[in-house]
């Protein structure tokens, strides 16, 4: 049986692997086995990042809309149950948005929920 050598296969690997440590610090950008070891780092952070991502941003969310109901005199969670009780489907992603770029419809909806 003859012998595979593999050469242009591998090379084709290895290039594409490199190719995606563009812009990595050091040798890891330019270094096979380096640039290996610092994209299975990278991938795992990524991955993770990806959840805390979405976690991070509704946090945030929460912190914008509470900051605009307390001058309105009711607090967040108060504001959030209010908002199920009366079947008002906003999510926080949109009433954070609206509270920071449209104050008075923001305050209508706050007056609509109090009363």
């Amino acid at each position: 049986m003859s012998r595979v050598k593999r050469g242009k296969l591998a090379q084709q690997r290895r290039r594409r692997l490199l190719k995606q440590t563009k812009g990595f610090r050091w040798g890891r950008k330019s270094k096979y086995r380096l640039a290996k070891e610092a994209l299975l780092h990278a991938w795992t952070h990524s991955f993770r990042d990806r959840k805390n991502k979405k976690r991070e941003r509704r946090q945030l969310w929460q912190v914008q809309i509470n900051a605009a109901c307390r001058p309105l005199g009711i607090s967040y969670s108060k504001f959030i149950h209010a908002l199920k009780e009366k079947r008002i489907e906003l999510d926080r992603k949109v009433l954070a948005e609206i509270a920071q770029n449209h104050p008075q419809i923001f305050e209508k909806i706050v007056k609509k929920v109090k009363s």
